[in-house]
């Protein structure tokens, strides 16, 4: 579909056609930029930043690159391409065609969930908003900022579903997006792990590692969705989402390859004193991240999952790949779980257990990218070994809300737990460490001291190119 990018919101589901919608979303959009003024990355609006802007969905215009400034970014609501005569393919549904408006008797549930998925789109970029002032370099600036509108568009992506789909409520559902902010004392965001501090560059490419990836599997479950416009919607989020994982991967890969080689050219483990992160450092990061990011998928027996999955409204990460009767009759899941103070596996009914299930899936995505920065740290023949920390460690929500675990699993006392999780988290010591090398590094092709430049530059362009115009 051809797309008129001089439209107000540029888009490919016919807004020109329905006014009332139309209008609803104009009235929403001067909220919206107040919000990104007051709550965006500071400091911001007078730079040209070299971002890669969605015009249309096709491979050709879903990524056209060019400095924009980013109050004049153009967050657009695009659905990937309908399929003809998608059906549901999972739930007591499976095999109906898939449903083009909002089923009634599920209205409730579905605006639930997209509500809780729009509202992590703003909180990231409120945690991240301080980020611009202590770049590493231009090249990862450009990427915090890439990220930062793409979040943006996400947001809108689900705004317009409530605003099209879901009435009066959708509306107020709507404003309420812009109201809730990261860390509030009074209107916090609704899941923790957008409300925890993101104020260093490792905590970024931790934040864009974990807790993307937890986008990742959550828009890829929704994309299963029989309700056709959420699931087009989060196909289309799904190419973005990828290239924020990559910040990550690549951002903490730079930090480990910068540590192991000054950990080599001083022959030594201490190496803060050389203006690099340690590596235990970098685990204590990874600790905390990855935990808190186990949160986000909910309990591991859930009655809300189950219903969801029955009743077409969010399926299993890649569900028509699964072979099974995908409708679950009689199938059956182990789930950990805690009794009589251990750890232990139960078998419990497949339908109640979507939740540990994606769960599972996430932290196999997660170690794949941790083997590599091992790999890393073996080339360079440093004797080390990052982690993903057991589920039962630092844990606030299922099963192990409550529990005191060590990271390798090991269940401890209150007491236990106070002296040793200095050893385990960032303490504020650690914190104030890492808050000393973010010094900002704005000229072109020069990296802080503290990682190594990436590989390549970004879309065919030189590491060195003015990613960023400060004039």
């Amino acid at each position: 579909m051809s797309i008129d990018y001089n439209e107000t919101i540029p888009n490919n589901v016919n807004l020109a056609d329905d006014r009332r919608l139309l209008r609803a979303l104009e009235r929403w959009q001067p909220a919206y930029l107040k919000w990104w003024d007051d709550m965006g990355p500071v400091e911001s609006g007078d730079l040209s930043v070299y971002l890669r802007t969605a015009i249309s969905v096709d491979k050709n215009g879903w990524a056209n690159y060019g400095h924009v400034h980013m109050p004049e970014y153009r967050w657009g609501i695009f659905l990937s391409p309908p399929e003809d005569d998608r059906k549901i393919n999972f739930g007591i549904h499976k095999g109906e065609p898939a449903w083009q408006s909002v089923p009634g008797e599920y209205r409730s549930e579905l605006r639930r969930l997209i509500v809780t998925q729009g509202d992590t789109e703003p909180a990231s970029v409120e945690q991240q908003r301080q980020l611009g002032k202590t770049c590493p370099s231009l090249y990862d600036l450009r990427n915090l900022f890439q990220v930062n509108v793409e979040e943006g568009r996400h947001l809108w992506a689900m705004v317009y579903l409530l605003q099209a789909y879901f009435g009066r409520d959708g509306r107020e559902e709507a404003d309420m997006m812009l109201e809730r902010h990261a860390g509030d004392a009074d209107k916090p965001r609704i899941l923790q792990a957008f409300n925890e501090r993101t104020d260093d560059w490792l905590s970024f490419f931790m934040f864009t590692y974990f807790q993307d990836r937890d986008g990742k599997y959550q828009l890829a479950s929704l994309a299963e969705s029989g309700f056709d416009p959420l699931s087009r919607s989060c196909r289309f989020m799904l190419t973005e989402e990828a290239h924020h994982m990559f910040v990550g991967e690549t951002g903490i890969a730079r930090v480990v390859q910068r540590t192991c080689e000054t950990m080599r050219e001083h022959d030594s483990d201490d190496v803060r004193q050389y203006g690099v992160i340690d590596l235990p450092t970098v685990q204590k990061w990874m600790n905390f991240h990855y935990s808190i990011c186990l949160d986000l998928f909910g309990q591991e027996r859930s009655t809300n999952a189950a219903n969801y999955f029955s009743m077409g409204l969010k399926g299993r990460f890649q569900e028509t790949k699964i072979d099974d009767d995908h409708q679950l009759d009689g199938a059956v899941y182990n789930v950990p779980a805690f009794e009589d103070g251990k750890v232990v596996s139960l078998e419990v009914p497949a339908i109640t257990a979507s939740n540990e299930r994606l769960r599972a899936d996430y932290t196999k995505d997660s170690q794949r990218g941790v083997n590599r920065f091992n790999k890393i740290i073996k080339e360079h023949g440093v004797d080390f070994e990052l982690t993903l920390p057991n589920e039962a460690f630092n844990r606030g929500i299922g099963a192990f809300s409550g529990v005191h675990a060590t990271p390798e699993g090991e269940v401890i006392d209150d007491a236990e737990w106070e002296m040793r999780r200095v050893d385990w988290l960032p303490t504020e010591a650690d914190r104030a460490f890492v808050q000393t090398l973010m010094a900002p590094v704005t000229e072109p092709g020069r990296m802080a001291g503290w990682l190594a430049a990436p590989r390549r530059g970004i879309h065919g362009q030189p590491i060195d190119y003015e990613y960023v115009k400060f004039h």
